[in-house]
């Protein structure tokens, strides 16, 4: 989309100056319009809204000077560059003057037309620099408060949940199950707009790193599905999805595309009123795999759809009749995907009228691939779950102990510690097959509990889960040194730690440290 020709108002009494300087400025590319007096520039600044004003001292009417003034004084107009130019008053007083009452550069006659020209650029270079620094300024602001909302919003329901299981209200199971759920729902929400909020930063440090394997379109569909229908369940929508039966995979991270796809159906319920359709499709076309998430929602306006993918985007209508979000889904979704060398694109009719986000992505389909993977997916069904032995470290008692109980429920057994120190004195006992260790522990940091039940023949075995609030690539990083196999990110589900631990080999069978699963992306 190619920006506008800046728009220049030429002001000047004398006919042939002002014929000189209107041709210099033309021939350099920009649209020019005349005034010959102070009135006339002022009636033009108003009704045509030019980007700047060259603008002569000497008027018959008007000081240029006054005008000057005038326009930076008025809010409609004062936004107008002004470049004041006198033949007459070439001292550096009247130079003074003229900045002073607001101009914004001054130059006197006669003007070579390079320099006019250089001026005039530089100029709206500033002038473009501080447009876009005010708008980035109004992003941030509106960001703010809407972050502000979105945080606030769960804690009314968490807090009425814990009011509602506190047993001195003696609730009935049903009353305290529903109250679990409120609350698990808005932490996930919470955990949701943190992992976003962690997300933009990596991005805009270019700090984000792709896990590259080959990816199963069906699974990641599959994964983004699965996280979006409690939302989609909520409004009542339809949501129909269509792949191809030959599976199709490209080369990426699994989380991440998942992710993208995820971000899209998120988009396509929150912006659907209750009650409509979503369709997500799969072709395989030309090389390339098209993901299209398409709704009958509230559309977007043409002029915005240029803008849609723009960071903190949201516009007044969508605000105004979604549930809400940061803005950030969008963004996001761009990124990752053109990391992957792909492509991503909105379309919409309009306001009512719905709208479609398409996404292509080189495909990397093999006829090995489609083998390998019936293969791994027959014996993983076979595979039977083993039970093992878990240590939880970690100085959070609460975590510590729901932790414990949810996977002694899953047959599990489980001893809790508190600190590093007793970690590793109960090792040699317990022989610990899994070790879920906390970083940020008050004796002993987990880096060196993890070298200290390496270094024991009872716990060399053992499979190291980091489960820690830190989730940089350099706390990563950090983890894979100390010898830890996974590293997952509070707060992990009870899928998750289940997951890693059911992934590994037989008991007791020496581990590979450095396998790494990232749960601390969205979808």
């Amino acid at each position: 989309m190619t920006s506008p020709v800046p728009l220049i108002l030429n002001v000047d009494d004398n006919d042939g100056a002002r014929y000189a300087k209107t041709r210099v400025l033309v021939h350099a590319g920009f649209e020019v319009i005349e005034a010959a007096s102070g009135q006339g520039a002022l009636d033009q600044v108003r009704s045509r809204g030019p980007a700047l004003v060259l603008l002569d001292v000497k008027l018959p009417d008007i000081n240029g000077i006054e005008v000057c003034s005038r326009i930076k004084r008025d809010p409609q107009t004062r936004s107008t560059l002004v470049l004041q130019t006198s033949a007459a008053a070439v001292q550096s007083l009247d130079k003074v003057r003229a900045l002073d009452g607001g101009a914004d550069s001054y130059l006197t006659e006669p003007i070579e037309p390079a320099e006019l020209v250089a001026n005039v650029r530089a100029l709206l270079r500033l002038h473009r620099a501080e447009e876009a620094l005010r708008d980035a300024d109004r992003r941030k602001d509106q960001f703010l408060a809407t972050l502000a909302h979105e945080l606030r919003n769960p804690l009314a329901p968490i807090r009425n949940a814990v009011e509602l299981m506190d047993p001195k209200y003696h609730a009935a199971e049903p009353v305290v199950r529903d109250a679990r759920m409120i609350a698990r729902r808005q932490v996930e929400h919470l955990s949701r707009l943190v992992d976003d909020l962690l997300d933009v930063s990596r991005i805009t440090h270019g700090k984000i790193a792709l896990r590259m394997e080959t990816v199963d379109i069906a699974s990641a569909v599959a994964t983004a599905v699965e996280t979006n229908q409690p939302a989609i369940e909520r409004k009542h929508h339809t949501l129909s999805v269509d792949i191809p039966e030959l599976p199709c995979v490209i080369r990426g991270d699994p989380i991440r595309v998942a992710q993208v796809i995820g971000n899209l159906l998120s988009n396509a319920a929150k912006y659907t009123p209750d009650g409509g359709s979503i369709e997500l499709r799969v072709r395989v076309a030309e090389g390339a795999v098209a993901i299209s998430v398409a709704d009958n929602g509230i559309g977007i306006p043409p002029e915005e759809l240029a803008d849609v993918f723009n960071l903190f985007m949201q516009s007044a209508d969508s605000l105004a009749r979604s549930e809400g979000g940061l803005g950030i889904g969008l963004s996001l979704a761009r990124t990752l995907t053109e990391l992957h060398g792909g492509t991503i694109e909105a379309r919409s009719e309009g306001i009512g009228k719905g709208c479609e986000f398409v996404v292509q992505l080189p495909l990397a389909m093999t006829p090995e691939y489609a083998a390998a993977a019936a293969a791994k997916q027959a014996s993983a069904t076979a595979a039977p779950q083993s039970k093992r032995r878990v240590m939880i470290v970690d100085d959070s008692v609460d975590g510590a102990e729901s932790m414990s109980v949810l996977l002694e429920m899953l047959g599990h057994e489980v001893r809790v510690l508190y600190d590093g120190a007793s970690a590793i004195s109960a090792a040699p006992d317990f022989k610990p097959e899994v070790v879920i260790l906390d970083i940020g522990l008050p004796d002993l940091d987990g880096y060196h509990v993890a070298r200290a039940l390496r270094s024991q023949p009872e716990s060399a075995g053992a499979l190291l889960i980091a489960l820690t609030g830190y989730g940089q690539e350099s706390d990563r990083q950090r983890t894979r040194a100390a010898g830890f196999d996974h590293h997952l990110v509070k707060p992990a589900s009870l899928e998750d730690v289940e997951r890693v631990i059911a992934t590994d080999g037989e008991n007791g069978q020496p581990r590979n440290p450095g396998v790494e699963l990232r749960t601390d992306a969205t979808g």
